[in-house]
């Protein structure tokens, strides 16, 4: 008899959001780390903006392909072991990072670092979807998210200030250790797992359970909108720097990564969409909150400087509102093997920042700002349709069929 699910208020659930924050602190401040460093990297190693893109996009795209290797290991090995070996190993491969020579080094262990840290995300979602129950999981989700999201702000404008100050080395450097500490923390809060089962997962059954949700009826569409989501809200980071560093506002290097503070929207957003998900449904916020986003981002066009940090803190706020509510529609509707379902949404979420973020390089060194805002609107207007076409998919619970595995 499996144990009962955690419910709201109880000391199981706080210290798992205590050790879920501590995970996407880390996680997300060692992946983004290197973002405002980008146009450091490319004044030190003489890189184009495309180029230094794939020091976030080699990461983004190694964590795509680690995750679905993490969703199999977890349904083996159990979901606290693998996150545990991912935070300890990525804040190793950071401290690396930071005595590197040349750029090719850099990316090598860059990209190790994505495959490394490919074992956190997807199990974490598989792990709050098995133990958390449902009325409460919006919650948990979104508070697990708010910890990726103040991990991203950390990152960032750490990294910008140490920089500045020092160099992008000694910014590598403590990131790494703070990655250790984290870790740590995780590793002796997060309760074990009571109602984790262990299945082999063999290709076979890996392929069927691929078919099993790519038959569902939200689920593709939900992977679809993870790829376009991250992959416009990357893209916009990965570039307004060069823009505010540049002659049209002149900023400091710490001031551009003083921007990432408004992650501190993100971290209420995505608390406050879990909670409203809950109670309207995610059918009716999700396309509310990406009108946001599409907003924020029309906002940025503007040469005025308030203008731009309003429209960026807009599109903050509407991007985890939406990856929220997205993520947890994943859980919800999933059937086993759980972790590969959320391990695929994860897979497009990556895929897309890695894939959109390089082909954005490209619109900035040819169109500059404005190009970008144009290939985001194209981007967003697809996940805005998809976001309609999901407010009328029939619930499970109303008597849609799972697909048979």
């Amino acid at each position: 008899m499996s144990s009962p699910a955690i419910a709201a208020g109880s000391a199981d659930f706080k210290r798992i959001n205590r050790a879920m924050a501590f995970g996407g602190f880390s996680t997300f401040a060692l992946l983004y780390s290197v973002q405002p460093l980008m146009p450091l990297l490319a004044r030190d190693f003489a890189l184009t903006p495309a180029q230094s893109s794939l020091s976030l996009s080699i990461s983004t795209a190694a964590l795509a392909i680690s995750l679905l290797v993490s969703s199999v290991l977890s349904e083996l090995f159990g979901r606290k072991p693998l996150m545990v070996a991912s935070m300890f190993s990525g804040a190793v491969l950071t401290l690396l990072a930071a005595f590197t020579s040349d750029y090719t080094q850099l990316l090598i262990l860059r990209g190790l670092l994505g495959f490394m840290l490919g074992g956190m995300p997807a199990v974490a979602m598989a792990y709050l979807s098995e133990e958390i129950e449902g009325s409460s999981l919006g919650l948990s989700m979104g508070m697990y998210i708010s910890g990726s999201a103040f991990g991203g702000m950390s990152g960032r404008v750490l990294a910008s200030v140490i920089s500045d100050f020092w160099s992008w080395r000694v910014a590598l450097g403590v990131l790494g250790a703070a990655g250790l500490y984290a870790a740590w923390e995780f590793w002796r809060s997060l309760p074990g797992s009571k109602r984790f089962r262990p299945a082999h997962v063999g290709s076979g059954n890996l392929a069927k359970g691929v078919l099993r949700h790519m038959r569902d009826a939200g689920l593709p569409w939900l992977f679809a909108l993870s790829f376009l989501l991250m992959g416009s809200f990357v893209s916009l980071y990965n570039y307004i720097g060069y823009r505010l560093l540049g002659p049209e506002f002149g900023l400091r290097q710490s001031a551009v990564g003083a921007l990432s503070v408004l992650y501190l929207l993100g971290i209420f957003s995505s608390v406050w969409a879990g909670q409203l998900a809950d109670r309207l449904g995610r059918r009716n916020v999700l396309w509310l909150v990406m009108s946001v986003m599409f907003a924020g981002l029309l906002l940025t066009l503007f040469g005025n400087l308030v203008a731009v940090v309003v429209g960026v803190g807009l599109y903050t706020f509407g991007f985890f509102a939406s990856h929220s509510v997205a993520s947890s529609w994943v859980g919800r509707r999933a059937r086993a093997p759980q972790a590969l379902a959320s391990a695929l949404y994860l897979f497009f979420y990556y895929l897309g920042s890695s894939v959109v973020g390089w082909v954005c390089g490209f619109m900035w060194e040819s169109s500059g700002w404005t190009g970008v805002v144009g290939l985001l609107g194209f981007v967003l207007a697809g996940a805005m349709l998809i976001a309609l076409r999901l407010r009328g998919l029939a619930p499970l619970e109303a008597g849609t069929p799972v697909p048979p595995g």
